[in-house]
Formats: C-alpha cells, sequence, structure tokens
C-alpha cells in the first residue's frame, strides 16, 4: 500500500510537470506574438510567488487557470496567477513588495499585484489573490503541495474545489458573460478528466448556470 501510494503521487506530480511545461510554452507563443522577449514564461514570477508565500508561511491554494492546467488534459494558458488566502490579511503585503511585486489594488474579491519583470524586461504578470468568498476557506484547507517543475512545489486546489470555485463565478451575473462561458468550460473540461466528481447536485448547478447564460 506504501509503495502504491507513493507511486501514485509519482505519477501526479509527473504529470504536473508534463501540464505545466505546456502551459509555459503556450505563454512563449503568446509572448513571441506579441513581440515580448523570447522565452517570457509564467514561471518566473510563478516561483516568486511560491517562494514568498512559503517563506511567510502563507496558507494558500493556487487556483484559477494555472489551477485548472494541472488538473486537466485540455492545453489551456492564462494571463495571471491566481492564489487563494483564507482572508486578505493573510496576503503577505511587505513580503510581496519586498520581492518587488506592485501592489494595484484591492476589489471587493481580489487583492491585485504584478510580479516583477525578469531582468527589467518581459511581461509584468498580474497575481491576484481571492479572499473571503464562497468556497475559497475550503479549497486553502485541502490543497495539495505537488510537484510541478524542478525545485518548484505549489500547493494546488483540488479538481473538485476548483469545480465549485468555477461554478460559483459563473453564476456570478456581473461577470462578462464571455469569461463564465470560459468558467463552464473549465467545470465541463474538469468534469471529463474526474467524472466521479460530477454529482446530481454539481451537474443540476452546471445545467442552471449553462441556461442562465443563453438567457443573458
Amino acid at each position: 500500500m506504501h509503495f502504491s501510494k507513493a507511486n501514485a503521487m509519482s505519477d501526479t506530480a509527473a504529470l504536473a510537470r508534463t501540464r505545466l511545461r505546456v502551459s509555459f510554452g503556450l505563454d512563449r507563443l503568446w509572448a513571441e506574438s506579441i513581440g515580448m522577449p523570447a522565452g517570457d514564461t509564467k514561471e518566473r514570477p510563478l516561483r516568486l510567488v511560491a517562494q514568498v508565500l512559503e517563506r511567510s508561511g502563507t496558507p494558500y491554494a493556487l487556483i484559477g487557470g494555472l489551477a485548472v492546467q494541472l488538473r486537466t488534459a485540455e492545453p489551456r494558458t492564462t494571463l495571471d496567477i491566481h492564489v487563494a488566502v483564507a482572508s486578505f490579511d493573510q496576503v503577505p503585503c511587505a513580503a510581496l513588495l519586498a520581492a518587488g511585486f506592485e501592489h494595484t489594488g484591492r476589489h471587493a474579491h481580489s487583492d491585485n499585484w504584478l510580479a516583477p519583470a525578469g531582468d527589467g524586461v518581459g511581461s509584468r504578470v498580474a497575481v491576484q489573490f481571492s479572499a473571503e468568498d464562497v468556497g475559497i476557506a475550503a479549497a486553502v484547507a485541502a490543497a495539495e503541495m505537488t510537484e510541478v517543475a524542478d525545485g518548484l512545489r505549489l500547493r494546488v486546489a483540488t479538481a473538485a474545489d476548483l469545480i465549485q470555485l468555477k461554478l460559483a463565478a459563473a453564476a456570478e451575473p456581473q461577470r462578462r458573460p464571455s469569461k463564465r462561458q470560459h468558467d463552464v468550460a473549465d467545470v465541463v473540461a474538469l468534469l471529463e478528466e474526474h467524472p466521479h466528481l460530477g454529482s446530481a447536485e454539481i451537474l443540476t448547478r452546471l445545467r442552471a448556470v449553462r441556461l442562465a447564460l443563453l438567457d443573458s
């Protein structure tokens, strides 16, 4: 049993590494298409965020597009790094500022930062902290530490929690319909890879969100 669990964890880490490489590859293609420096990806800011969070002892969960990429086979990328913390008081502001991050403002459900550009060049990746919203505290508590690249270990939200968060986001009427459609697509992708999570309650909520989007 011990060896079986160890093998499963090793397989999970290997899969995460492969999927994150795909995401970084899409980053490079995007950067080249808009004239940014070759090799510009989210890897460096992601490592910086992880370093700050671990050194400050901040409980967190990676959510958003990067987490979905790690939990599904469908290649995808995202423009930002999205992190959940239990409360806004737990965002390590002083440590982020010391590491070169710039605070760009706080909204009702997010605290927003820009990562420093590598060697003064390249894009400044947006880093969004979400807190004090439905499902956030549960996602942080259940996050799984996963080695996603050499020397990079992240607390990643579970597929079950990502489904809950994405359904909640898709149901928010104030969000743009295009973003809500993207949330729905992420839920479908997560359920395709993790069909055991497709409970009657989840499927009912998914149908309701889809119908609401058709009427919007």
